[in-house]
């Protein structure tokens, strides 16, 4: 169901004139008794607050792993969009074939994970902003795993 919405200062959006702007083509009322209700869950069962706290458990758990496997070149991201970026001899434009086999490898382990960036050597990271500890915790264990196997 097609819903989209515009956020900006006023004083930008008193700039556009009326029937300027607009998309989906028309109201859908289902489509926004479903957004005011995903509002409501993302107010009602804290989901910011557990993005930000299992984001920071994520990046702590990914930084570690850094530690111990030097073609992680830079793990960064706010919340729980994390993007883990590797690296081979050095150099970004070497690492899409290994990310591939780390991505391969983490789907065996129900990890998955997507690639991204300029030469799509970066991992993202986007999990649920409902994900659990528990859950974050499995990702890690997971991502470990695949890395075990991939990096020699």
């Amino acid at each position: 169901m097609p819903l989209s919405g515009v956020f900006s200062r006023l004083d930008l959006m008193k700039k556009w004139e009326v029937g300027s702007h607009g998309g989906t083509y028309g109201g859908n009322a289902v489509a926004c008794a479903a957004g005011v209700a995903s509002i409501q869950a993302i107010r009602e069962d804290n989901m910011l607050k557990n993005a930000t706290e299992r984001g920071e458990q994520l990046m702590t758990g990914l930084r570690k792993l850094q530690e111990e496997y030097t073609q992680i070149g830079d793990v960064r991201g706010k919340g729980l969009m994390i993007g883990t970026e590797f690296l081979v001899d050095g150099r970004p434009e070497k690492a899409k074939p290994l990310v591939k086999e780390i991505v391969h490898a983490a789907e065996e382990r129900d990890l998955l994970l997507l690639s991204c960036g300029t030469y799509d050597n970066t991992i993202r990271w986007i999990p649920p902003l409902n994900v659990t500890s528990e859950q974050i915790n499995d990702g890690l264990t997971a991502f470990e795993g695949a890395l075990k196997t991939t990096i020699k």
